[in-house]
């Protein structure tokens, strides 16, 4: 068994025979090919992050708002990514039968509930969460599993619940959580049962547990095998840096676009239209899937929508299809994954129950 915490990865690199699929990053043969969307997404938001810090004022009024922007984002998630990163260091360190057993064996009720729980209860915004759910794939769990952690975490976090109790109330926060757990869990069974089918393919990363494995016991004799010196901080930072490399790239574009968003494209605008109607719902939608970025920056909009526009279906509507819609969610699970068509399944499964509990919420709760 791998030592779980030493310097070198549990698992072998892309280049070995034994475990090919094992922790095999999208590209890992392709050191050659510059990433011009990840340094060119970076490069602009360290220009226009250092304008605002330094406090420059151009003439030109939509560079002042697009740097805003750009300064606002990033202070607003730098730390869920950051704890994403170390999360993703540590996974990938940790033995891959740990993961499994923790997780629960894949296409099971309980599989998808301790994966559910999992996102529920790992503090994170949703881009975090998104590192950690892509190297959980690289660990072998199930698409279903996957899918159903990334579903129930962005917004149900420890942190930004207390921030929903404070601005909707315990009732309707409370409603909110179960329904998300719903279309997870619901979500999660209809993902691994499209794997049994053939429809959509299989983790190949996927591996079968030993026979009579004790998770306990595993845990601390890797436990007892740590060796804590500096160098091994170092090297979690570093493997959470590689391995999160794609979600980063997506990340950062994403506050490229956000940010172009917000210098052009007014919210109150959208606000004026997000009434309990069947227009104001689609309209939501239209929003949630332009403009969600983070969770941090969905909860107050959502909760604003709850209490200006009268429409809790449209604040529920607006918190979940920014999970389902987020195209560095969609784009991040196609380069993981490697499929096109489980990148597009995700809006597909998940946003009719969105919008059919969203207008359920609107004209009967």
């Amino acid at each position: 068994m791998s030592n779980c915490c030493s310097d070198k990865p549990a698992e072998k690199s892309c280049h070995t025979e034994s475990h090919p699929a094992h922790d095999q990053e999208p590209g890992c043969h392709d050191h050659t090919k510059f990433d011009w969307l990840l340094w060119g997404s970076l490069t602009i938001c360290v220009i226009f992050y250092s304008l605002h810090l330094l406090s420059f004022t151009i003439s030109l009024d939509w560079i002042n708002h697009f740097s805003h922007g750009v300064f606002d984002l990033l202070n607003t998630m730098w730390w869920g990514v950051l704890l994403g990163i170390i999360f993703v260091g540590i996974l990938a360190k940790v033995p891959q039968s740990l993961v499994l057993s923790a997780l629960g064996q894949g296409g099971t009720f309980k599989g998808l509930l301790r994966a559910t729980c999992a996102g529920i209860f790992l503090d994170l915004c949703s881009h975090g969460i998104l590192m950690v759910g892509m190297k959980l794939y690289q660990k072998g769990a199930s698409l279903g599993q996957v899918m159903a952690f990334l579903i129930a975490s962005p917004w149900n976090s420890f942190s930004l619940t207390l921030i929903m109790l404070a601005l909707i109330g315990l009732p309707w926060t409370l409603t909110f959580i179960l329904l998300s757990l719903l279309i997870a869990l619901l979500s999660g069974y209809i993902f691994d049962r499209l794997v049994k089918r053939g429809v959509l393919p299989q983790n190949p990363n996927t591996q079968s547990l030993p026979e009579n494995f004790q998770f306990l016991s595993v845990l601390a004799e890797q436990w007892r095998s740590i060796q804590w010196q500096p160098q091994l901080m170092m090297s979690i930072f570093r493997e959470g840096l590689s391995g999160a490399k794609m979600v980063l790239r997506w990340l950062l574009f994403g506050v490229v676009l956000a940010s172009l968003i917000r210098t052009f494209v007014s919210v109150e605008f959208f606000q004026q239209w997000f009434g309990p109607s069947l227009i104001g719902l689609t309209l939501t939608l239209i929003a949630a899937t332009v403009i969600e970025v983070c969770s941090e920056g969905s909860t107050p909009i959502a909760a604003d929508l709850m209490a200006r526009a009268n429409a809790p279906g449209n604040s529920f509507t607006f918190l979940m299809a920014g999970v389902s819609t987020d195209y560095t969610e969609v784009m991040s699970i196609k380069d993981t994954m490697k499929s096109w068509k489980i990148a597009l399944f995700l809006p597909l499964i998940t946003l009719p129950q969105i919008l059919v509990l969203g207008y359920l919420l609107n004209h009967f709760a």
